[in-house]
């Protein structure tokens, strides 16, 4: 059976968030799995919530051993790819897996902030954040979240979509995903970039200003990558562009 494709959700999402993409990827010839990422869905609970757990899953998500308990074969291969949130970890998960990983998207993400400082600054301001969210009821919380300029310009049925599916959420796990896997809580990869020497995608909207100057980069640091920007889309591509996302993958499956 070929190796499966992985695809990790953003922050307040679940899995369910990358159906419009899969619906768009029935022909693949290989598995297309969508976790619920901890604190987020049915992973609500698990704890703790830290980016080189949430890279441990992305791996193990990929195939279970002979034993049935669940854990990751060792050698196991697999496409990862991600989401914001999601294409951190996917980032973090293939650095820390030397030839695990044969292919890898990276979708309106960053490989993290360069200086200690800022980083510090950004876990501040997530924890913060995190007060004043675990402090709202979900519809709330959704709302606020949605409410960001980042978001600005999705269609009415993009942004019910996205509501929809951050109401599968809790306060308390997305607080404790912020405070424990925000982009302040992890180290800068950018230095690692050029291990990275499979096929890979780097994707971003058009609209998305910050995350194209971002994706650039990335772009540039891979040692095998495509750029990829979606017309007339902004941040959240798999939900506002699902074919345009979905075709992508499949050409750089094909590589």
């Amino acid at each position: 059976m070929p190796d499966p494709l992985v695809l990790l959700h953003g922050f307040t999402q679940t899995g369910a968030s990358w159906d419009g993409v899969r619906a768009h990827l029935q022909s693949l010839d290989r598995p297309v799995i969508t976790p619920d990422q901890r604190g987020h869905g049915t992973a609500a609970d698990v704890r703790p919530i830290l980016l080189p757990a949430m890279a441990a899953d992305a791996m193990a998500a990929a195939t279970t051993s002979p034993s049935g308990n669940g854990q990751a074969a060792l050698g196991a291969t697999l496409a990862l790819g991600g989401y914001s949130m999601g294409g951190r970890a996917a980032l973090l998960a293939a650095q820390a897996s030397p030839g695990r990983v044969t292919h890898l998207a990276l979708i309106s993400t960053t490989a993290g902030l360069d200086d200690e400082a800022d980083r510090a600054a950004r876990a501040a301001a997530d924890a913060a954040l995190a007060d004043e969210l675990e402090s709202l009821d979900i519809e709330a919380l959704a709302q606020r979240w949605a409410a960001q300029p980042l978001f600005d310009g999705q269609s009415p049925e993009v942004a019910a979509a996205a509501h929809a599916d951050r109401l599968r959420n809790t306060p308390a796990g997305l607080a404790a995903s912020l405070r424990g896997a925000g982009t302040g809580k992890m180290g800068s990869l950018w230095a690692g970039l050029p291990s990275l020497t499979m096929p890979s995608l780097v994707l971003v909207g058009e609209r998305d200003e910050k995350f194209r100057a971002i994706a650039e980069r990335l772009a540039s640091g891979l040692p095998d990558a495509e750029l990829v920007v979606v017309p007339g889309a902004g941040h959240a591509v798999p939900l506002e562009a699902p074919r345009a996302v979905a075709d992508a993958l499949e050409a750089l499956l094909s590589r």
